[in-house]
């Protein structure tokens, strides 16, 4: 659909009239633009009306400017704003296609994206929130439908899971929703857009993303182990470079998270409207490169075997393990999910 290009007069007493504009593939939450300026081509991006829509504009710029401190670029640089319009004027870059190793550089980006926050950035973007009761009832409710046995003691580990995981401590900048496409591979390193659901937390949550398998993208990437292993260790390598410090934290610990969250089985615009786990028994739906069960089956693998020396959830490895094969003997033609990216 065609729609006018938010350039105002302020943006064009800033940055001159823009030239050619075409508009560009995004996501329902906003509409985006490449467009030629004075100083060469960029991207114009508005969020569009909606319940959130100035929480999403406020969320993407706080983050945009934070992530600026970095001594080597991390995102676009910021050309322009117009909060009015909810509009964003941006830097263009060039992706290139990832190499087969993506997720190395992908995971090193992503930890110096997270230590540009400091402890007085507390309050200037949402903490990140983790899975709640209702996620814990949601899970052992599926246990109980697909007729597996739920542990004495389980129940009582889920519930010290979510305590630890809403107290984590740490004041990363999270980006959000950290997927294949949100990354751009560029001739000068990874660069990341889209930071509408931008938080504070625990850098663990999303570099759990490489494990867990991008639990709110479209695109699920499961990497082989030694480049998984490749990939965990240059984050930790940039993190400790970038902080000084070691990365402290359970990586099981944020794995399991996401493992609870019916809401990272379906789109954004789909979170927070049923219990997605319960759908699970009756019927399966795709979205992107992979099922909803062949997500959740992944999921259930991951954090059995992480789990399975973890004091405190030994439990929840058992049921993790006697879920996925439950789910596999009901649903034998249930593949894995892609080990690439597309």
């Amino acid at each position: 659909m065609w729609s006018r290009l938010p350039f105002g007069n302020e943006l064009r007493a800033g940055l001159g009239a823009p030239g050619r504009s075409r508009r560009l593939s995004s996501s329902p939450r906003s509409r985006v633009w490449r467009v030629q300026l004075a100083g060469g081509p960029a991207v114009v991006k508005q969020i569009v009306d909606g319940p959130d829509a100035e929480e999403r504009y406020a969320r993407e710029l706080t983050a945009l400017r934070l992530a600026a401190r970095a001594e080597a670029p991390l995102v676009p640089a910021l050309l322009g704003t117009d909060p009015g319009e909810r509009v964003l004027v941006l830097e263009h870059l060039d992706h290139r296609r990832p190499s087969g190793d993506w997720i190395v550089d992908y995971a090193s980006a992503l930890a110096r994206l997270h230590a540009v926050a400091r402890p007085e950035d507390a309050g200037s973007l949402p903490r990140w929130p983790g899975p709640d009761e209702a996620d814990v009832e949601s899970f052992l409710g599926l246990a109980e439908a697909l007729e597996v046995p739920v542990a004495p003691g389980v129940s009582g580990e889920l519930d010290a899971l979510v305590h630890r995981l809403g107290r984590a401590p740490g004041h990363a900048l999270l980006h959000g929703d950290p997927c294949p496409g949100n990354d751009l591979h560029t001739a000068d390193g990874v660069r990341f857009i889209d930071f509408e659901q931008a938080s504070l937390g625990s850098g663990l949550m999303e570099l759990a993303y490489l494990r867990i398998g991008f639990p709110t993208c479209w695109c699920v990437t499961a990497a082989p182990a030694p480049l998984l292993d490749r990939a965990e260790s240059a984050y930790r390598t940039a993190w400790h470079t970038a902080t000084g410090t070691e990365l402290h934290g359970d990586l099981a610990d944020a794995c399991a998270g996401w493992l609870l969250r019916g809401d990272a089985l379906v789109e954004r615009a789909r979170r927070k409207t049923t219990d997605h786990l319960a759908r699970i028994p009756d019927q399966d739906w795709k979205w992107g490169t992979a099922t909803a069960r062949q997500r959740l089956v992944h999921r259930l693998g991951v954090v059995g075997r992480l789990t399975a020396d973890r004091t405190g959830l030994s439990g929840l490895s058992g049921l993790s393990t006697d879920m996925r094969r439950s789910m596999l003997a009901r649903w034998p033609e249930l593949r894995p999910v892609p080990s690439e990216r597309p």
